[in-house]
């Protein structure tokens, strides 16, 4: 269950759905005596990719929601709202039914039609709901936000009904004095024709009866219309009133007698108490019954909260845009989250692309609620895209069967990193890392190795063609939060060498590649290996091609095909992922891969989109999630497609001033240049900094890498990076 985002182009409804069909309103009498609402809405469809589709849905008294393509059709599926959990977002019109047999993800069309949906849902609810409650340990106070934003949702539902019911009220006042003024005028005129008067009514009133047929729908203002309007109302006023009592009958009372109230002040809530950081002045002599006096290690308070035997409702609390830049305003661990067990349908399992995005940030969020951050990163670019990137088709055909690596572009073919940064850039979800060396056992320790590798591309959603600034020679690049450092090790070929380490892991490459252009697009082939020291376990891979389509006409985009295989060099254990091509018409991104043993036996399966989310398979309806991507900025394309992390590497943070060597990518002018916006003087700085190199390279003056050293074909990181660092870099020239 979840709420909808803001991201996802395939919930998408199509419009002919709306305009080509007429659509019923909505009911709450329906044509049988069981039915109590029934109507057209749209649902969410069972395969993937696929949208919504308008049902027609019916509600019996017994509590049993089905549904149809037509009315008359026999009903597809059915689930009981008494074995139910049902999630609303009323900005949306979003209703989310639960059961143990099925998952109803609904879209109402209209502000009344949702009114009117849940005000029969809540009938069905507040009939199933027990009397007997039994009490639990295991809630925690978080249930409390919930249920005062379930009480707000409730009082502003219910202020609507009120001013309809106030205005059916109106309608009704004016049509009886409307009525009464009628009958007096009809009285009037028999007194003055006596018998003939009475003659004269009753043919009127045969002549109105021949004008109106028996079976003729009453006027929307005739007093029956109208007395229905308000019964409607008046029940939808009393499921609201019932709701809203129930959500205030699970927190604890509080003895509010005159003598209690006087002789101590009022306790304030942990909400008060955190905002005046002040402590409690609840005392002995105030009663809470329900509450548990016990606070855990990280300082949350748990109560003794009921727990319900029958149905519940829950009002989804979703962020908004907002809100989520505010989460990612602090540095930390701020990719940091835990993998998630969850059980979905095969039937609807659609429905976890939007709850990825949602669980994500409120992990986040709960992160850094525990550690308090120190470091405040910046959230968007100094400056967005300035320029169009210019044909690349047209400078491609100038240097056709070359390396286009030699290549020099325009810096409108550059976005505001180098090579370098776009390192580290791939290694967002290093926390993965961290899961992998913590578990125990072989298969799960290779899948979160896997995902891990597959992570690595999720930063290019909204990447299209343009390219990080070469580095020059011996240039490096640091970043604390996964002590990783990179240097440009040899100029032709471009070669770069990194290296990164964390809790329990060691992560090192070689990194080079060519490019391949194709007539409609353009094939990016990386080349070496990239090696993982988890304990005394080795592991290695090397990463498939990406391609860049559309070169010529149409929009272009960024797509990794081929297969990536991990190997455990100690164990044997192997894992195949296989980056499907995307089709024409069919899904995209798609992420398939087996884990096999040492003797070839295949002992896992993973499954997903290298720009959503992977997870491991259970069984037929069963997946682990083992990792979910980090929403983007809400206005990412105007930012060159950075993620959050992303924005924040070519950022000098208060505790990066005068500790960064003078080699560090950050001080390039002309990336810097990039960044504020100013096209000019990045271009002329770009062809400065190429021309210094150049002349260094004929005067025999060229950098040697300083921090890694060859062994073989690969560079290995020879250490003293970070005990220089502490020294200062006062023997260090800058590069620029």
């Amino acid at each position: 269950m979840q709420p909808q985002s803001n991201h996802s182009a395939t919930r998408l409804v199509n419009a002919s759905l709306v305009t080509t069909a007429p659509i019923r309103s909505i009911t709450p009498q329906g044509s049988k005596p069981d039915v109590i609402c029934e109507g057209w809405v749209l649902k969410k469809r069972r395969k993937r990719m696929q949208g919504f589709g308008r049902r027609y849905f019916t509600l019996s008294s017994s509590g049993v929601l089905s549904y149809s393509f037509e009315p008359s059709q026999p009903a597809r599926d059915e689930v009981l709202l008494s074995q139910a959990a049902i999630s609303t977002a009323p900005g949306r019109k979003d209703i989310h039914v639960d059961s143990n047999t099925a998952t109803f993800h609904i879209k109402c069309l209209s502000t009344g039609d949702f009114d009117m949906w849940m005000g029969a849902f809540r009938k069905i609810l507040a009939q199933e709901i027990p009397k007997s409650r039994r009490s639990s340990l295991a809630r925690s106070a978080a249930r409390g936000g919930l249920q005062f934003n379930r009480a707000h949702i409730l009082i502003e539902e219910i202020g609507n009904t009120i001013t309809e019911l106030d205005s059916a009220l109106t309608a009704y006042t004016e049509e009886e004095t409307r009525r009464k003024r009628t009958s007096s005028m009809r009285k009037s005129e028999s007194r003055e024709h006596g018998v003939l008067g009475f003659l004269k009514k009753g043919h009127h009133h045969e002549h109105s009866s021949h004008l109106t047929p028996p079976d003729a729908h009453p006027s929307p203002n005739s007093p029956t219309e109208l007395l229905k309007r308000i019964s409607s109302t008046m029940e939808q006023l009393k499921n609201q009133h019932s709701a809203l009592s129930k959500t205030f009958q699970s927190y604890p009372t509080i003895d509010t007698s005159i003598s209690t109230l006087v002789s101590s002040p009022l306790p304030t809530t942990t909400e008060e108490e955190d905002e005046a950081h002040t402590p409690s002045t609840a005392t002995a002599g105030q009663k809470r019954t329900s509450l548990f006096s016990s606070h855990s290690g990280d300082g949350s308070v748990w109560f003794d909260a009921p727990e319900y035997d029958g149905p519940e409702e829950y009002i989804l609390d979703v962020s908004p845009p907002e809100e989520q830049d505010r989460l990612y305003q602090t540095d930390s661990r701020m990719t940091e989250r835990t993998d998630v067990t969850e059980a979905t349908e095969a039937g609807s399992s659609t429905g976890m692309d939007t709850d990825s995005e949602s669980e994500s940030e409120e992990e986040v969020e709960n992160s850094l609620a525990v550690e308090p951050a120190v470091i405040q990163r910046r959230t968007s670019l100094p400056s967005g895209i300035v320029a169009d990137e210019g044909s690349l088709f047209a400078v491609l055909k100038k240097n056709v069967g070359k390396d286009l690596s030699k290549v020099a572009l325009p810096v409108t073919f550059n976005e505001p990193l180098t090579m370098l940064q776009k390192q580290a850039e791939e290694l967002e979800y290093y926390d993965l890392l961290s899961q992998a060396a913590k578990v125990t056992d072989a298969v799960e320790r290779i899948c979160y190795v896997a995902v891990f590798a597959v992570s690595t591309y999720a930063n290019t959603r909204h990447r299209t063609g343009r390219k990080g600034f070469n580095p020059l020679l011996a240039e490096t690049f640091e970043d604390v939060r996964m002590h990783f450092i990179a240097e440009k090790v040899c100029h032709n070929p471009v070669i770069l060498a990194w290296h990164a380490q964390g809790e329990g892991w060691e992560l090192y490459a070689t990194s080079s590649g060519k490019t391949k252009f194709w007539g409609k697009s353009m094939e990016i082939i990386p080349q070496g290996t990239i090696h993982l020291r988890l304990g005394d376990e080795h592991f290695e891979w090397n990463r498939p091609s990406s391609f860049i389509r559309n070169l010529m006409m149409g929009t272009k985009y960024l797509e990794h095909c081929g297969k990536m295989v991990i190997k455990n060099t100690t164990s044997g254990d192997s894992c195949t992922l296989d980056f499907k091509e995307g089709g024409y018409w069919g899904p995209t991104n798609i992420v398939q891969g087996t884990v096999n043993s040492r003797s070839g036996h295949v002992v896992a399966n993973l499954e997903g989109k290298w720009d959503e989310q992977m997870a491991r398979k259970l069984d037929s309806s069963h997946l682990h999630v083992l990792w979910r991507i980090t929403p983007f900025p809400k206005n990412a394309n105007q930012y060159y497609g950075f993620t959050y992390f992303g924005i924040t590497l070519n950022e000098i943070t208060p505790d990066l001033e005068g500790r960064l060597p003078p080699t560090d990518s950050r001080y390039r002018p002309d990336v810097r240049a990039l960044e504020n916006g100013d096209l000019d003087t990045a271009e002329s700085e770009k062809q400065r900094l190429e021309e210094m190199q150049r002349e260094r390279r004929n005067c025999g003056e060229e950098r040697a890498p300083r921090w890694f050293k060859q062994v073989g074909d690969e560079w290995i990181y020879a250490g003293g990076y970070w005990e220089q660092r502490q020294r200062g870099w006062t023997d260090v020239e800058p590069l620029w």
